[in-house]
């Protein structure tokens, strides 16, 4: 396996030699760069746009992942059997198109003083795992653009997922778990003050939703009443002729769950009695008493972003500190701190709180775009001692890192993609206090290729 990764860092080399050539970066998540003539719209209706693509990878190891192991977050911990030996040591492959996409462009007449426009995306990703290959929405938005303002309703990223300072990884995790991944339906106002925007934001759940002693649920965010909340700053400085740009932005974001409507207490277990006349045996059940609740657990998270893009290379890096990340794919969550009256079994809640930092870099040749991307994220438990359970994602996890150099080819409507990511995930044990102990490295490297087709 060593000579293959010595095999792509020699192509990355070679490539970083022949490109010469200066143009505006490309995601792998976007379309490759359009003539005037083709991005132009018509004056009212719609016009389409999207993608195939095939991706084929290789897994030394089982992962914690999305759709058969499309999307990676990190390796799976070591799983002993009997003999000492571990279960998820084993290597797997898979070839998927289910990210093949398409999205429409919608126009029309001018309202209430403001340009109108609507966006709509899905693609065949599927909502849940066994819903696999399945049609699901992406986004689907309505603006409305006067001349220092926008107002847009609809599905779309989350506030502090930038796409415009996002990582251009090849793997549709797209830096996750060391960014935040999520999509949300919301209400979003932006004000320009000339090269400063100020956006704030009132956010639901749909996909992407919080854990909570039910599972996975949007519930948790609904029943508190309260939206999610975001307020973002940004200044933006790009020279078009010189094909230059430079991007700063920070945001707060405030979240509020109500994990239960109620608590059960039981008061008398369930027995079974053995009748002594007939020698029959009576099931009596178990005697219990349900009280309202309306405890809460509130978080915070702050995200700061910055793209410095010069004629040949582009710079990306980012940073967020959540006390609730789980909804974002990221490390963190709540947990049960103490219990408040134990006749009822009311508690409260203190927050998992965890930090990522990522780096993308990137070329901004026309065919040939080496990149790197790179990001670290660690476990900072809780304020104070908790009891559990623990609603996290890697609550036994201390650190976790990826390294991903890749390599793109763009050729017309065609682009070649190649990319080799390692990622670590620390596993250890978890104390009173959230954090993680006695922990171990556990690594696995991914081969991917992608293949996409743009229209």
């Amino acid at each position: 396996m060593g000579r293959y990764l010595c095999f792509f860092i020699l192509m990355l080399a070679t490539a970083t030699i022949l490109n010469g050539q200066t143009a505006d970066p490309k995601s792998s998540n976007q379309e490759v760069k359009k003539t005037p003539e083709e991005k132009k719209p018509p004056m009212f209706g719609i016009t389409f746009s999207g993608f195939v693509k095939t991706d084929i990878f290789f897994d030394s190891r089982q992962t914690v992942s999305a759709r058969e192991g499309h999307f990676l977050l990190f390796p799976e911990n070591e799983k002993l059997d009997a003999e000492g030996a571990d279960i998820n040591a084993k290597a797997s492959y898979n070839f998927l198109s289910i990210q093949t996409r398409v999205a429409g462009s919608i126009s029309g007449p001018d309202a209430l003083g403001a340009k109108t426009s609507a966006y709509i995306e899905a693609e065949f990703f599927g909502n849940i795992n066994p819903n696999i290959n399945t049609f699901r929405l992406r986004h689907a938005w309505i603006k409305l653009a006067w001349p220092k303002a926008e107002l847009l309703t609809g599905q779309w990223w989350h506030p502090m997922f930038v796409p415009e300072c996002s990582p251009g990884t090849v793997s549709f995790n797209t830096g996750a778990p060391f960014v935040v991944f999520s999509r949300n339906p919301q209400i979003k106002f932006t004000r320009s003050f000339g090269k400063i925007k100020i956006m704030a934001t009132l956010l639901s759940q749909v996909d992407f939703v919080s854990d909570g002693p039910d599972g996975p649920n949007a519930k948790y965010l609904r029943n508190s009443v309260l939206p999610e909340s975001n307020l973002t700053i940004q200044f933006a400085i790009k020279n078009a002729a010189k094909g230059t740009e430079f991007l700063i932005g920070a945001g707060i974001n405030y979240q509020l769950l109500t994990p239960r409507l109620s608590t059960v207490v039981t008061l008398k277990e369930a027995y079974d009695e053995v009748d002594t006349v007939t020698n029959k045996i009576a099931h009596h059940d178990a005697i219990t008493a349900t009280y309202k609740t309306n405890s809460t657990s509130s978080a915070m998270a702050y995200n700061l972003y910055t793209k410095i893009q010069l004629q040949k290379l582009t710079f990306k890096l980012g940073a967020e500190y959540g006390g609730n990340n789980n909804a974002y794919n990221m490390l963190g969550g709540y947990a049960v701190k103490s219990v408040m009256d134990a006749t009822k079994n009311m508690v409260d809640y203190a927050n998992i709180r965890s930090f990522a930092a990522w780096v993308d870099i990137q070329t901004n040749g026309k065919r040939w775009q080496p990149g790197l991307f790179a990001g670290y994220g660690k476990n900072l438990g809780a304020e104070q001692d908790i009891k559990g359970p623990l609603y996290a994602r890697g609550s036994n996890i201390d650190y976790a890192y990826r390294v991903s150099p890749r390599l793109v080819f763009n050729v017309q409507k065609l682009r070649l993609a190649a990319e080799v990511e390692y990622t670590a995930a620390a596993y250890g044990k978890t104390n009173g206090e959230g954090t993680v102990y006695d922990a171990k490295e556990i690594g696995n490297l991914r081969f991917l290729i992608g293949v996409y087709y743009f229209f």
